[in-house]
């Protein structure tokens, strides 16, 4: 059987392009003899040469099932010391590290594709090689559960993220008991490229990075294993220093897109609560996507003094943003930085917005680039991270009453309209579903009760009673959709809680206050 696998994952490594034809004898000995096997058997390549032909199509489909039957015979031979996730996808990553080709190769190829065709003709061929490596694993995206909800602002994406696996508890022991290296120093760091792993670290020897120059700077490019959106990248410093919002990040940020003007390209925030979940190392995401806040409209526009030639607005949009644009980017770059700058030292007790407290600053801003035909785009999303008792994890951040669906920071990704929910969701909305269908209680259920203020208040809205049972009333297929409607308007509120400035006469009354502090 393996020796048959073998032989099926070379043959996926030359339909998908990962090896050349001429590799092909190469990979089969390299992949002999990381199962420790000494010869491939005559009648069992005869036998496989007889087989239908893969596609890509077909390849993409077998890869699952080829890699679980040769980790189980890794399994089976001790060539793992545990038979769990976490020791499988070390090896795994192994298997299929057998097939890549080296980062020159991928360097190469990359840059010709960029310098004689087209910037996407480059990102087009090193996403597939990402998604071929299994570097991004398709099968296990494919289990995120994913909805749209329709609000006055636009249509939101939901995303219930399956697809990063669980640590189960002998590689949590293990990980503890592990040696703590500092090699590499995060997960972002260069130095990850081609690593082996261990328990407290994930493989990496399929992952390939493109070095890009961003203002002059060394940067790499690379995909996020666990594409939240299309073509979802990560642009990262060369060196391991700490995430900072400046003026050259609105340079490096715009430098980007024109380079890849296909993406958009933006950065967390710079501050605990209000930023990303690494702040340690410098970075920025992109992708080939069109998030909800990037179609929103401009609800007013404002003008900046000397800065007559940039266009720019209040955008209609629960959180706080301002959109400029113009033809020149060092326009855009000067009247960024002004906005941040203002913004660094705003404080308005009246609406709630204090620069600093105890000489702890507060406020920044997530920005966001992209282009749009000759014009280059920035949204500035005003932030603050500011604590009080009433709200110990954030002020502008989402309130208890919706920690019950959304609890953590809010990033770059959600900011602009993509929800990135719990992996528990997709249980305890089952089981909710189905006590509502049942008619059972949902406060007398440890895991459910803090549900059950959210669905006792929008289930009058569709006829519905809480307590007694909807079978009947309602088919599951409708309840799942009503139950998915109502998380989107949740994430609605949660956005407009990590709003600043309120989406009300008086909130929009003090924006424009701290537009023309910029402007004095």
């Amino acid at each position: 059987m393996i020796q048959e696998k073998i032989l099926e994952l070379t043959e996926y490594g030359l339909v998908t392009g990962l090896a050349a034809p001429e590799d092909k004898r190469f990979t089969i000995n390299r992949l002999l003899e990381l199962f420790q096997l000494d010869e491939l058997e005559d009648e069992v390549a005869a036998a496989y040469e007889k087989r239908e032909p893969m596609t890509q199509e077909t390849a993409e489909d077998a890869l699952e099932g080829i890699l679980t039957e040769m980790l189980d015979y890794a399994a089976e031979q001790g060539l793992m010391p545990e038979d769990t996730i976490t020791y499988r996808d070390l090896f795994d990553t192994k298997i299929m590290s057998m097939l890549m080709p080296r980062p020159g190769e991928v360097i190469t190829k990359f840059r010709g594709l960029y310098n004689h065709q087209s910037a996407q003709a480059a990102t087009d061929y090193f996403y597939k090689l990402s998604c071929d490596s299994n570097y991004i694993r398709r099968y296990r995206i494919k289990k995120d559960l994913k909805w749209t909800a329709d609000t006055e602002f636009g249509t939101l994406d939901i995303t219930i993220n399956l697809s990063k696996p669980e640590k189960d508890p002998k590689a949590i022991a293990a990980a503890k008991l592990a040696k703590q290296s500092g090699y590499p120093k995060c997960l972002l760091c260069k130095e990850n490229e081609g690593y082996a792993g261990r328990v407290n670290h994930p493989a990496r020897q399929n992952h390939r990075i493109i070095p890009v120059t961003i203002n002059g700077s060394d940067w790499f490019f690379q995909y996020s294993p666990y594409v939240y959106y299309n073509e979802h990248c990560i642009i990262f410093n060369g060196q391991h220093t700490p995430m900072k919002i400046e003026r050259a990040t609105f340079g490096k940020l715009l430098d980007f897109v024109e380079q890849f003007p296909h993406y958009f390209v933006g950065s967390n925030a710079d501050l605990p609560i209000v930023g990303g979940s690494i702040l340690s190392h410098d970075h920025f995401q992109g992708g080939h996507y069109e998030f909800a806040m990037a179609k929103a409209p401009v609800e007013k526009e404002i003008s900046f003094k000397g800065f007559e030639d940039v266009k720019a607005g209040i955008v209609k949009w629960p959180m706080s943003v301002i959109r400029i644009s113009a033809e020149k980017k060092e326009r855009l770059i000067e009247l960024a930085d002004r906005i941040l700058l203002a913004w660094r030292g705003y404080t308005d007790e009246a609406a709630f917005i204090f620069a600093e407290t105890d000489g702890e600053p507060h406020n920044t801003i997530t920005p966001i680039a992209r282009k749009r035909g000759d014009l280059y785009e920035l949204d500035l999303v005003l932030r603050n991270n500011i604590t009080t008792e009433e709200h110990p994890l954030g002020v502008y951040h989402p309130h208890a009453k919706l920690h019950h669906i959304k609890k953590e920071n809010i990033g770059l990704i959600e900011v602009m309209g993509l929800a990135v929910l719990p992996a528990r969701l997709k249980k305890e909305m089952a089981d909710l579903e189905q006590a509502l269908l049942d008619g059972t209680s949902i406060r007398e259920d440890e895991v459910l009760a803090k549900h059950a203020d959210w669905v006792e208040e929008f289930l009058p809205k569709y006829g519905f009673t809480f307590g007694s049972g909807l079978e009947g009333e309602v088919t599951p297929e409708k309840l799942h959709e009503i139950v998915q409607t109502e998380i989107g308007l949740v994430f609605k509120e949660v956005l407009k809680d990590a709003g600043v400035y309120k989406c009300t006469e008086e909130g929009r009354t003090a924006f424009m206050r701290f537009v023309d502090k910029v402007n004095a």
